[in-house]
């Protein structure tokens, strides 16, 4: 592996001299001792030991996580479709009742207007019978008057004819 690095600064000179003889010089030698293998034996010590204890059970409370997620989306979701169809169902029912309730209280004015006809086609029979008596009682009244005053018209002409004059009339 070679690694080139330009430094630039004043005061790094001579380590970009050295960094500059490695390149030159073929990159870097690397040794291989026992402290390698003890490293890598450490590390996967650690990864048998932590896998059981700390790894699996953290996949294992990643993985309830993410499934009660996914079940409590689903819920939601099942809930939301039923709110939906609840209220769907809700503004049917209160279009039909509103319907119900608009022929209901056309019937109830049609009713009245008709209950209102009825009722003043009765007060006009009455007045009318009334008025109808009223004039056959005037008329019979007058009548009765007028045959009264005619027998008597003779003798309150002969009165009258009697107190203009000054003297008795006869016939």
């Amino acid at each position: 592996m070679v690694a080139i690095f330009h430094v630039t600064s004043h005061t790094c000179s001579a380590a970009g001299a050295a960094i500059e003889r490695l390149s030159n010089a073929g990159g870097v030698n690397l040794d291989f001792d026992a402290t390698l293998f003890i490293q890598v034996g450490f590390i996967l010590l650690l990864w048998v030991v932590l896998k059981p204890v700390l790894f699996d059970p953290m996949l294992k409370l990643f993985e309830e996580r993410e499934r009660r997620i996914e079940g409590n989306i689903k819920k939601a979701r099942q809930i939301d479709d039923e709110s939906t169809e609840a209220n769907a169902k809700y503004e049917d029912e209160m279009a039909k009742a509103r319907a119900e309730g608009a022929a209901e209280g056309e019937k109830l004015r049609a009713q009245g207007v008709r209950k209102e006809a009825e009722l003043l086609g009765k007060v006009r029979d009455e007045t009318q019978k009334r008025m109808d008596e009223a004039r056959k009682k005037t008329q019979d009244e007058v009548a009765a008057v007028r045959s009264q005053l005619a027998a008597q018209t003779q003798s309150l002409a002969k009165d009258l004819a009697t107190r203009v004059l000054g003297r008795e009339v006869s016939r």
